[in-house]
């Protein structure tokens, strides 16, 4: 085997002791969290502790141009780092960020104000929640589950009527996901584009036409709210992305309820209806992702039943990072 060839074998072993390693402590963290994810291809980061040892990452660089839906989340040049800190935890983390900030040093790309550093990280991790707001990391969103019974659904506000979406619908389905796009926009991760509109239209009539699971609140006959879901069986050893444990799940994308019906319990009734319907299509649980900065968010979902597994810490624009 050639020097180059030994490098790749002891970067490999490395990277297999250390992700043995945080599965382990994961697992002591929190019961719920599924078996750490294959990282995907990408950068290799390395950093070296004080005491010798190492702390590796993958980072990937994503560009979410126009016409792409991840792009109302996202920013347009996205550095997401995948991080192998093993056991070291906090100390690990510390030393790859650094690391991380040298390397955005060289990009001039980190400077643009479209730009994003993201590390998911699991949410009861408090020892490591510390040094990334220490380098300048927000938590704008988390990926919370719902593994509770399915409730009975309330009784309706008065002349309330919740029904799945139909293709005719689309219109004022499209109006109501575009409200919750231009509220979140204020207090997560949503970005305002001006294909917003056509985005939208292009996935809710996908879901609508295919038969995935979207309900409509009516108000004497007025569409008020809106519940965006599907259906996902999540495999982790498959997943590239930071997934929940093994089996079926309701996925619920969006939740919309227009400003001057808020507070009267239509996003209760929507949200129980889904779980139902959720819930005997097969699903173990639910889960999406809320915004912690989102005032009625941060609220309403803990109440449905939710809690946060997965915290998405973020940095605007890149180059922030410190």
């Amino acid at each position: 085997m050639n020097v180059r060839g030994n490098e790749l074998a002891t970067a490999a072993t490395t990277a297999t002791i250390l992700r043995q390693a945080q599965a382990t402590r994961f697992a002591t963290l929190d019961a719920l969290l599924p078996p750490t994810a294959p990282n995907p291809d990408g950068e290799l980061i390395t950093a070296a502790l004080p005491d010798g040892q190492l702390a590796g990452g993958v980072l990937v660089h994503t560009e979410n141009g126009p016409g792409t839906l991840a792009s109302l989340w996202s920013a347009r040049h996205l550095w997401e780092l995948f991080p192998l800190v093993g056991q070291h935890g906090p100390a690990g983390m510390d030393a790859l960020l650094r690391a991380w900030r040298l390397l955005l040093d060289r990009s001039i790309e980190a400077t643009d104000p479209d730009t994003a550093c993201l590390v998911t990280w699991p949410s009861r991790d408090v020892e490591v929640s510390r040094v990334l707001l220490d380098h300048g990391f927000v938590p704008l969103s988390v990926l919370a589950v719902r593994t509770e019974p399915v409730s009975p659904v309330p009784p309706f506000p008065a002349g309330t009527v919740v029904r799945r979406a139909r293709p005719g619908d689309l219109d004022v389905a499209v109006q109501l996901a575009l409200a919750e796009l231009s509220y979140s926009a204020l207090v997560g991760t949503t970005m305002r584009r001006p294909d917003a509109a056509t985005l939208k239209r292009e996935s809710l009539g996908y879901r609508i036409t295919h038969g995935d699971p979207v309900w409509l609140a009516e108000r004497d006959g007025v569409p008020i709210g809106l519940a965006e879901c599907w259906l996902t069986d999540a495999d982790p050893a498959t997943m590239r992305r930071f997934p929940v444990p093994p089996g079926r799940w309701g996925y619920v994308n969006t939740v919309s309820v227009l400003p001057g019906a808020r507070g009267a319990g239509i996003g209760r009734a929507l949200v129980s209806v889904a779980h139902r319907e959720l819930g005997l299509a097969g699903a173990v649980g639910s889960y999406l992702y809320y915004n912690p900065p989102n005032p009625l968010s941060s609220v309403f979902w803990p109440r449905q039943g939710y809690r946060p597994l997965w915290t998405l810490w973020e940095i605007r624009p890149a180059g922030a990072l410190r």
